[in-house]
């Protein structure tokens, strides 16, 4: 038992490596975004790989694990974790389209248009952060308080696309740098999309309750807006 809670311990630090590598690729892209970097987005995609090769790493140390697991806790929480590593690889790629985009954007002129991508990358990334805290904390009314707040970088989304939208109708010259700002706000919002799906993977490796689809959170958390919201 002394040895299985040791490998389970591993597993659960090469999960948070890997969740360190991803919240970090994701702060480069958006900063090479903001200030035009295209040194910086290179690197950005080029880390990808090490990324991918966590999540190989967590699923077959976790599908080692799995034969061994004697508690239905055991076995949720190696579940758990290799469904947080496919979100967080899909973090890694999200990243890497934004890279993408801010390589193409630093050999563009400057848009004259303030688009809030700091907000909605701060909004997306606190998400990632504060679902990974509750896996670690196994805090299931954390996660749950955490998943409401994915409507707000929707809607955050949505402003700039309509922002976006408008600037390209008045000045059609600006649309492939209006396209890849769209393209940067929606790797965003799928990031947080990402983030939530941690949030419910926490909850049911704490609750044994799959709260996907069904639209079950903390109704405290609900009825109380969200930060950033006003």
């Amino acid at each position: 038992m002394a040895h299985f809670d040791q490998e389970l311990s591993a597993l659960r630090n090469l999960l948070l490596t890997m969740a360190s590598h991803a919240e970090a690729a994701v702060r480069q892209a958006v900063d090479a975004v903001i200030n035009r970097d295209y040194d910086l987005a290179m690197q950005v995609r080029g880390g990808d790989v090490a990324i991918d090769r966590f999540e190989v790493e967590v699923d077959e140390m976790a599908i080692r694990l799995l034969s061994k697991a004697p508690l239905a806790g055991d076995l949720r929480l190696i579940a758990v974790t290799m469904k947080i590593s496919q979100n967080l690889e899909r973090v890694g790629d999200e990243a890497t389209k934004i890279a993408k985009r801010a390589r193409d954007l630093s050999q563009e002129a400057p848009l004259k248009l303030i688009v809030p991508i700091p907000k909605i990358a701060e909004l997306a990334l606190q998400m990632l952060h504060t679902s990974l805290d509750a896996f670690v904390n196994q805090d299931a009314a954390a996660a749950r308080a955490l998943i409401p707040q994915d409507k707000v970088v929707d809607a955050l989304n949505k402003e700039v696309h309509r922002q976006l939208a408008n600037q390209m109708i008045e000045n059609p010259e600006t649309i492939a740098r209006c396209l890849n700002f769209m393209v940067v706000a929606k790797s965003l919002e799928r990031i947080a999309d990402h983030a939530k799906n941690v949030a419910e993977e926490v909850v049911f490796l704490c609750e044994a309750e799959d709260i996907r689809h069904s639209g079950k959170t903390n109704a405290a958390a609900l009825s109380k807006p969200a930060e950033g919201s006003a």
